[in-house]
């Protein structure tokens, strides 16, 4: 398989099978993937409930530094890296890149590929 790299003009989504949820019995965000658990902490969850499979990195890097009134280029240094660590694992494809990514990205947020 070849590596995802994530940049900002990546659109990132969850592959089919990965969903973000919440855990209404632990009261937590996690990514839930076929025998695997991740439980993100709170800033990574901020990043994540932007991630739709439609929106470019980069714009929600924007949104990201306007709501934190961060520096842009420290947010994106600091999204870039997870994500990328997440996609490395297998937890994120850049919808993007794959022709047939975005049905995948559309039925991991819910909705029909």
């Amino acid at each position: 398989m070849e590596r995802i790299v994530i940049s900002e003009a990546s659109v990132p989504a969850f592959p089919r099978g990965v969903k973000f949820r919440f855990n209404n019995a632990k009261q937590q965000w996690v990514i839930l993937a076929p025998e695997r658990l991740l439980e993100p902490d709170e800033t990574a969850v901020e990043v994540l409930k932007l991630i739709d499979g439609k929106v470019a990195l980069g714009t929600v890097i924007d949104k990201l530094a306007a709501m934190f009134k961060a520096p842009r280029d420290v947010i994106a240094t600091d999204v870039v890296a997870m994500l990328q660590d997440l996609a490395d694992k297998a937890f994120l494809i850049d919808a993007a890149a794959s022709p047939h990514a975005q049905g995948a990205a559309k039925t991991a947020a819910g909705g029909k590929a």
